[in-house]
């Protein structure tokens, strides 16, 4: 019984041991001959492509570029009767004669990267180096355009790429007699060797155009060679590899070290696939040529790129197989605690103990299951609850916004038909007119949106009725289209109508009211949201659907900023707007898929952020019996606000008038810069600008001496525009008062921390905006003329951008004060600033124009040297860069009261 129990415990630890136990198919032996950065990138690429393949082992030997060692390296492999060999030769001749023996004994030999003096192996995998010598003689010739002299920096002599890169050389460059290799040397294929020859070389010979070298470390050598001799800038370096990594060729390139380099790959991946072919028997090729390609400045940061996202996914396939080596290691662990377990359970009869604890466990679980459901269970309950009282706050805000827009109309009709009747007035004046425009279009502004509110309201409840007729669209959209020319032309917007079938019906039974605002609707958006020479394409269109019947699509697309992937999924929920930098009330696009769904059609919205957004409406096109032209009517006024509404083209710019303070206003509503403009245009010159983009482009070019600007705006705010302000050199003086409709003390506290000097709450009043205005501008002059008298801003309390800008300016002058020929535009040049933007500059820190700084410089230079030195007037005249003793006397005199001869007179 006992030699029972001993045999079956024997067995099963023998089955045990077995199952844990890795199979080998197949041994490789590599055979490399260098051990250097490249053999590496090839040595991990074999490792990691023989993963793929089961049940291969790699064993890999490296001679460090030694032929007794590769030869001993190589007889290990054939004593070990590895299946396959893998061997890059050091030189050919030596290493010949150990490979045909592996090959004579029946070991598939795979010569990579470089060849032996005979074909008895099995197969060859490598680039081409005699085309790659080729490639670099093209590439010399093109560079030193047929003309300069080349040093050649071979590799270990005996080698088959260093003989073959040679050959391909030599052969391009002995076609053109222009091109001269003063040396051929041999650098070993190393970067010491490489430099060492290169000193020797500059012993006899400095006068090199181009070095070449047949890999990138000897190239490298050679340029630190020359950089001892300060010669690196007087030739071009020219390597071979095209490693990426840290002071690898790629990165010399990048950093003007090498001027090109070729790729030269190493193929550890391909050459483990031929390998495997030719040991599963599978066909293959016997020469396996690798491609090549120039690296330069042109394309090496583009491969930095890639190569780094290579290595960093090469990174990630090493931890998962990592990974997945611990998860074996794992499983084979629990392999055998389950073996060991059954052994236990059979000799010990422990299984009744293993089922009570077993199913105690699954109490245990049970338990907490339930008390898991238990929490989900409460979770959904809340998730419930706050449903409901989200759809119920929902329903109380629509019955209050209902309730409000019913009491909004009553006055606003009372204000629209008093306004109608005065603008019929024929005494009113110009600007009388001007303003009630205003107060009219802004009326029907706030009507439509208040019918907005009362046809979703009616949509919720489902009061909305549809009123049919028969309306042929692709007339009826023309029709609609015209409303929108004018302001297309004014953006210089490209707006185009395209109807793919001329000939198609396009009658069908709709609401013509609802249809044109749902186009409105779109239409106003792709105009809003597209910028001055952008692109909007409207396409009509038929098709018939699976679930049968004609449809009528519109397409309405534009070029404008887009839509992000998190908006776009609730473009068409109510009152949602995608930040406080895009205006609306929230409900347009709502109330428009409202529309097309009683029509029985669909809407979808696609878009691209940064390229522009794509609607897409699709409308049965049904006919009803009594079709009634009556229905088919002209735009009405409200929708005709929405066009108004977008209309925020700039008037024709003023050029600002030097004798007039000028003022930039910032608003991307057009009706509000047309009348703060209209408050401000008697007194003073007015810019305008629709964003904040577009205005510190404006402030940049102009240099205002004041800015108006509002805080909420598209593309960029008003906070985010005066911070920039503050920071620019060109426009950090300029006094800024910010605009806004919110009056909470945070975002006042934002606008003064952007660097606002004023800020004023809308709705404004126009005497406050002007006095505030006045009183900004009346300090910043009161500084002027502080600067201006005192001429320096040593001690001013002002922005050390500014202070920076006018010490700069002061040692400029001072360094050039004996040029009589120093202009302003030199100044300028010098200060990385236009003359405009100079002399507005200065004048508005200084009071002074900059020629009146110069002068004055020029005058106190003067007299400093007439109280402190023996030189004659006519001396100091030219040393301070008058070009007349004359002019400087009048100059001196009208300055200091008195001229150069009564101070030296007075002087004694």
């Amino acid at each position: 019984m006992k030699n029972y129990l001993l045999l079956s415990i024997l067995c099963l630890a023998g089955i045990l041991m077995s199952c844990t136990q890795k199979h080998t198919r197949y041994r490789i032996g590599v055979s490399q001959c260098s051990d250097d950065e490249w053999r590496h990138k090839m040595n991990n690429e074999i490792v990691r492509e023989a993963l793929f393949y089961d049940g291969v082992e790699v064993e890999i030997r490296t001679a460090k570029d030694n032929n007794r060692n590769q030869i001993a390296d190589i007889k290990y492999f054939i004593d070990k009767k590895v299946d396959l060999l893998i061997v890059a030769p050091n030189e050919a001749a030596a290493i010949t004669p150990v490979v045909e023996k592996a090959y004579r004994q029946g070991i598939p030999v795979v010569v990579i990267d470089r060849k032996i003096l005979s074909d008895k192996y099995t197969a060859f995998v490598g680039a081409d180096n005699y085309e790659i010598g080729k490639d670099v003689g093209q590439y010399i010739l093109n560079r030193l355009h047929g003309k300069g002299k080349v040093l050649e920096i071979t590799g270990l002599e005996g080698s088959t790429p260093a003989m073959e890169r040679h050959k391909g050389l030599t052969d391009v460059l002995k076609e053109e007699p222009g091109i001269e290799i003063t040396a051929s040397v041999d650098g070993a294929w190393l970067q010491s060797v490489a430099g060492e020859k290169m000193d020797s070389v500059f012993q006899t010979n400095k006068n090199i155009d181009l070095v070449f070298a047949q890999n990138d470390r000897m190239a490298i050598g050679a340029y630190l060679s020359a950089r001892q001799q300060q010669l690196e800038k007087e030739m071009l370096f020219v390597g071979i590899d095209a490693l990426p990594g840290k002071e690898y060729g790629v990165e010399q390139i990048i950093n003007g070290v090498l001027d090109a380099t070729f790729i030269y790959p190493t193929g550890g991946d391909k050459v483990v696939q031929v390998a495997m072919d030719i040991l599963e028997k599978r066909p293959y090729e016997r020469d396996t040529k690798l491609s090549t390609a120039l690296v330069d400045k042109t394309n090496a940061r583009v491969m930095q790129l890639q190569t780094d996202h290579i290595t960093e996914q090469d990174g990630k396939i090493e931890r998962l197989n990592n990974q997945v080596n611990e998860y074996l290691s794992r499983y084979s662990a629990q392999t055998m605690f389950l073996y060991a377990c059954l052994i236990i359970l059979l000799l010990f009869a422990a299984l009744l103990a293993i089922i009570v604890r077993a199913y105690w466990t699954k109490n245990r679980m049970n338990m907490e299951l339930s008390r898991q459901k238990k929490k989900l269970e409460e979770q959904r309950d809340q998730l419930i609850s706050l449903s409901k009282q989200l759809e119920e706050a929902t329903h109380a805000k629509l019955v209050f916004f209902t309730n409000v827009s019913h009491d909004f109309r009553t006055p606003l009709t009372l204000v629209a038909d008093p306004v109608e009747q005065l603008l019929e007035d024929k005494a009113l004046t110009p600007r009388q007119q001007s303003l009630l425009k205003v107060v009219h279009k802004n009326v029907h502004i706030l009507l439509r949106l208040v019918n907005q509110i009362l046809d979703f309201r009616k949509y919720e409840n489902d009061k909305l009725e549809l009123v049919r007729a028969n309306m042929n669209l692709r007339v009826q959209l023309q029709e609609w289209s015209h409303s929108f020319q004018t302001l297309a032309l004014k953006k210089h917007i490209h707006f185009v109508l395209e109807v793919n079938d001329d000939r198609a019906d396009y009658l069908m039974a709709v609401d013509a009211e609802k249809m044109e605002r749902v186009y409105f609707n779109l239409l106003s958006n792709a105009f809003k949201f597209t910028p001055e020479n952008g692109t909007i394409t409207v396409t009509l269109s038929t098709l018939t659907k699976e679930e049968g019947g004609r449809y009528a699509r519109l397409v309405v697309a534009d070029t404008g900023s887009g839509i992000s992937v998190q908006h776009i999924r609730h473009i068409f929920d109510r009152f949602y707007q995608i930040d406080v930098n895009h205006a609306g009330s929230g409900i347009g696009l709502a109330l428009a898929k409202a529309f097309v769904e009683l029509h029985g059609g669909e809407i979808t919205a696609d878009s691209v952020e940064g390229k522009g957004t794509v609607f897409t409406v699709d409308i049965p096109m049904t006919v009803v019996e009594e079709p009634s032209a009556d229905l088919v009517q002209e735009p009405r006024i409200t929708q005709q606000t929405v066009v108004e509404e977008l209309e925020d083209m700039e008037t024709e710019e003023q050029i600002p008038d030097e004798n007039k303070e000028c003022i930039l206003i910032i608003d991307d509503n057009a009706d509000v810069r047309d009348y703060v403009k209209s408050l401000l245009k008697e007194e003073y010159t007015v810019i305008e600008a629709p964003d904040g983009r577009a205005g510190l482009k404006k402030a940049m070019k102009y240099v205002p001496d004041a800015i108006i600007c509002d805080v909420m705006m598209p593309v960029m705010d008003g906070l985010e525009c005066c911070r920039k302000l503050k920071t620019e050199l060109q426009t950090s003086h300029i006094p800024v008062m910010l605009l806004t409709a919110c009056s909470l003390d945070e975002q006042r506290i934002q606008g003064f921390e952007c660097g606002a000097d004023s800020y004023i709450s809308k709705p404004f009043n126009s005497k406050l905006l002007l006095v505030r205005l006045r009183n900004l501008m009346d300090n910043h002059k009161r500084l002027k003329q502080f600067f201006g008298d005192k001429t320096t801003l040593s001690k001013e309390s002002v922005s050390d951008v500014d202070k920076g800008f006018v010490d700069r300016f002061r040692e400029l002058i001072e360094e050039n004060l004996a040029d009589s020929e120093l202009s302003v535009e030199d100044l300028g040049g010098k200060m990385g600033l236009s003359r405009v933007q100079l002399y507005r500059k200065i004048k508005a820190l200084t009071n002074y124009s900059p020629n009146e700084l110069v002068r004055i410089a020029r005058l106190k230079k003067a007299a400093s040297l007439l109280a402190s030195s023996e030189k004659t007037i006519s001396e100091i005249t030219y040393e301070v860069g008058f070009t007349s003793p004359s002019y400087f006397t009048k100059c001196y005199k009208e300055y200091f009261g008195e001229s150069p001869t009564d101070f030296l007179k007075r002087r004694g």
